[in-house]
């Protein structure tokens, strides 16, 4: 794991874009510009090798379980010295990037412009990408006051296995009563 000061998210987001799921053109950019002040940067990997490694405790011995469709999960966090202010801009630019390339934006928080660029509680925004009825990719975005985190999920997957992945390698834990509904066009 490497901690190190980044002044643009650019050489990191770009690391990522590499060694984990395929981002939609565009996403890197608005990803680098979301916000204006400098962060501490930490980001970790896992490859489809160590994922293989872990199955066995995630799938409790089950070799065809979850995790064996994956490919990588990679997580980065930044945090900030000050309350981070996120770029209008820039998230618009994300979510269009995601929307063109064919994701599908199921959460979304539906927070005001002013909750958005200084949110007072974390906000969470989640992209998926299908090949046919299977999952290909998983985008989790989650801007904080003083932190912002982005999880991304490469291998094929069934809508289920989500549930199964989280509270593992980063995956935020699924509330067992929350019920997804799709963002509404244009979002």
């Amino acid at each position: 794991m490497k901690l190190r000061l980044v002044g643009g998210l650019g050489l990191a987001l770009g690391l990522v874009a590499s060694a984990g799921a395929q981002q939609p053109r565009g996403a890197v950019e608005a990803l680098q510009g979301m916000v204006s002040e400098p962060a501490t940067h930490t980001a970790f990997t896992f490859d489809h090798d160590m994922l293989q490694s872990a199955a066995g405790f995630i799938n409790n011995g089950d070799s065809d379980g979850p995790v064996a469709g994956l490919n990588s999960i990679t997580v980065e966090n930044y945090r900030y010295k000050e309350p981070a202010f996120y770029v209008p801009e820039e998230m618009h630019a994300l979510i269009a990037a995601y929307r063109e390339a064919g994701w599908k934006h199921l959460v979304d928080q539906n927070a005001t412009p002013a909750q958005s660029a200084s949110p007072a509680k974390p906000l969470t925004d989640l992209w998926l990408h299908f090949r046919g009825p299977d999952i290909d990719a998983v985008t989790v975005v989650v801007r904080g006051r003083k932190q912002m985190s982005v999880i991304e999920v490469a291998g094929m997957l069934k809508p289920l296995d989500l549930v199964h992945l989280s509270g593992h390698f980063g995956i935020p834990k699924v509330d067992s009563g929350a019920v997804m509904v799709p963002a509404p066009p244009g979002r």
